[in-house]
């Protein structure tokens, strides 16, 4: 494993990341209805989350030697609050999924203090995972609870 390599994967990273500054910052501009008190800080919040992630990630690549990619996947765009969340989570997963790969690929490198970097960032987005997990379980509930109300 060479170190080149491993700058293409925080590459590739990093672009997922200024993903998720768009995509989230989206998400919290157009969420509406019953749900914008609870839902637009939180994708705001997870698109500031995504920026640090990103900036960090760039500063990594620049003392590596590489040149930080300002390019980003597709965005995904929805007005309804179960497509956010749910698009939200397959960004989590993915950014789990990158980190865990850019792990490896640091430890056949022989980096540990880059593994431990990358550790923190993978906590940080496995976390949203997590969260993103509980607020869908409670968000289907509430909205199961809702439209049960309606007919009821």
């Amino acid at each position: 494993m060479d170190k080149s390599t491993v700058i293409e994967k925080l590459n590739e990273a990093i672009r997922h990341e200024w993903t998720g500054v768009a995509q989230y910052a989206q998400a919290g501009f157009v969420v509406g209805g019953l749900w914008r008190e609870v839902y637009s800080t939180m994708f705001i919040g997870s698109a500031d989350e995504s920026f640090v992630h990103a900036k960090l990630v760039g500063d990594k690549i620049s003392a590596m030697g590489g040149i930080p990619s300002v390019e980003r996947n597709q965005i995904q765009q929805s007005t309804c609050v179960k497509e956010l969340l749910d698009m939200g989570l397959a960004f989590e997963s993915k950014a789990v999924e990158i980190y865990t790969e850019a792990i490896g690929m640091a430890e056949e490198l022989g980096d540990r203090a880059l593994v431990v970097f990358l550790e923190d960032i993978l906590k940080e987005e496995q976390d949203g995972v997590d969260h993103l997990t509980q607020i869908i379980r409670e968000h289907d509930q509430a909205e199961g609870n809702q439209a049960a109300s309606a007919t009821g």
